[in-house]
């Protein structure tokens, strides 16, 4: 552990040094008229945050209260005192920025990220590749500062420009990446298709993966490609939150394909009950709502991700030491990504847990079409295609496809298996769900 002073405490522990710091960010935002107003539309004001109950009591913050207060919403400093700002992937609508403050971005940023680069086995001196994309997302930039502050050599070389990154995983010996989980098996497809064989030619022991989260089954795939002792981890935060700062599997819980919430004394996280907006109880699904308690410049208070995943049977005592810090499944999906398949909810996840089990399916390339968008979807059809190397027939697979679907989420739709190369790559964040007004 970097940090054993606080990760090995209890979850009484955790709670008091949360206490101390949200009494401390109560009369920050008290100062600002934005939080004013925003805590005086539920009764309340920013110092009620002191109280036991204030947090629970607290408004929830989501997309619209934020781009009502366009361009800079509820900045807690003068848009002069910010080094940097950094923005949501506005997959809808315009970007949301944030600003991070120097202390922000070159003291509190590589304190999170080093724990969880730490808390997932990657150790001083390793040398690492970091995949993540720059620009105004904070992944990138998040990683270099984790990097930076365990002491590891970085290559920053980014997403894309594949055929450079599988001849420098040879030559230089990297043995920690960061990078979308797509992105890795899509350069180990492309590192056997030059003749170079990944367990043998590359040294790689460490995967920070994330922009999506992978199934137990991938994962597994992934891993049998790599060299001996590999192991990937899924990574999880929000740009809202300050980054993949939230969570990270660790060797602990990598057997239970869960992760754990590991800077908790400056966030507060909250699993809900989406519908009640109530705690979960552990084994139960909810919702991740994020609270910052020592960002400065673009603090956030039960800001709703929208992300659902299932709060640990036993979320405590980690056999790591840390004792006081949840355990959380790997995400199950959005609120906003889910579908009504003929009645029926879906998940985009659900539908790669299959596929990565169907032999003959090349794993990061598959899509979901619906025809249209609207309450209930009327029909679906999911996109795969075959391998290069020895394909399996293509009606073998969409037989087995149709067949398990239906099995395990209980809906008939369509299938279309298509040769190697048909659908679309994801260097970063993958686009799965298509809609379209009709076939073809």
């Amino acid at each position: 552990m970097i940090h054993p002073d606080v990760e090995t405490l209890d979850a009484e522990g955790i709670h008091k040094i949360q206490r101390k710091n949200i009494v401390t960010l109560g009369t920050r935002l008290a100062a600002m008229p934005e939080w004013v107003e925003h805590f005086k539309a539920a009764g309340m004001k920013p110092q009620d945050l002191a109280s036991e109950d204030g947090l629970a009591n607290a408004p929830f913050l989501d997309k619209s209260d934020l781009r009502a207060r366009y361009p800079f919403p509820f900045l807690a400093d003068k848009v002069e005192n910010i080094e940097r700002f950094i923005a949501t992937s506005g997959t809808t609508g315009l970007p949301v920025l944030f600003g991070m403050t120097p202390n922000d971005f070159r003291k509190l940023l590589p304190y999170q990220m080093a724990r969880v680069l730490s808390a997932a086995g990657v150790q001083r001196g390793q040398r690492a590749y970091q995949g993540y994309g720059y620009g105004l997302w904070i992944g990138g930039p998040a990683l270099d500062a984790g990097f930076e502050a365990l002491g590891c050599p970085n290559f920053p070389l980014g997403p894309g420009r594949g055929e450079l990154a599988i001849q420098w995983l040879r030559d230089h010996q990297y043995e920690v990446a960061s990078m979308s989980p797509l992105w890795l098996m899509s350069l180990i497809t492309l590192a056997k298709q030059s003749g170079m064989d990944p367990k043998k030619d590359w040294a790689l022991k460490i995967g920070i993966l994330g922009g999506q989260s992978v199934s137990a089954e991938f994962r597994a795939q992934l891993e049998a490609e790599m060299p001996e002792g590999f192991m990937s981890h899924n990574i999880y935060g929000t740009t809202e939150a300050g980054g993949p700062i939230l969570a990270i599997s660790t060797p602990f819980t990598h057997a239970e394909d869960e992760l754990q919430l590991v800077n908790e004394d400056t966030v507060i996280t909250e699993i809900l009950d989406p519908a009640t907006l109530k705690p979960v109880a552990p084994g139960e699904v909810g919702e991740i709502v994020v609270t910052t308690l020592c960002r400065e410049a673009s603090p956030v208070v039960r800001w709703r991700t929208r992300d659902l995943v299932r709060l640990s049977p036993k979320p405590y005592d980690c056999p790591s030491g840390r004792r006081g810090m949840r355990r959380i499944g790997r995400l199950i999906g959005r609120t906003d990504d889910m579908l009504k398949v003929k009645g029926v909810i879906v998940f985009p996840s659900q539908v790669e847990d299959i596929i990565a089990g169907i032999p003959g399916t090349v794993k990061e390339a598959w899509q979901i079409y619906v025809d249209k968008e609207a309450t209930t979807i009327s029909s679906m059809l999911v996109a795969v295609e075959s391998e290069r190397e020895d394909p399996r027939p293509a009606v073998e697979i969409v037989v087995d496809l149709k067949r398990e679907i239906h099995a395990r989420i209980g809906i008939g739709v369509e299938v279309e298996c298509h040769p190697f190369g048909t659908l679309p790559r994801y260097e970063a964040k993958a686009v799965r769900v298509l809609h379209r007004s009709g076939k073809g």
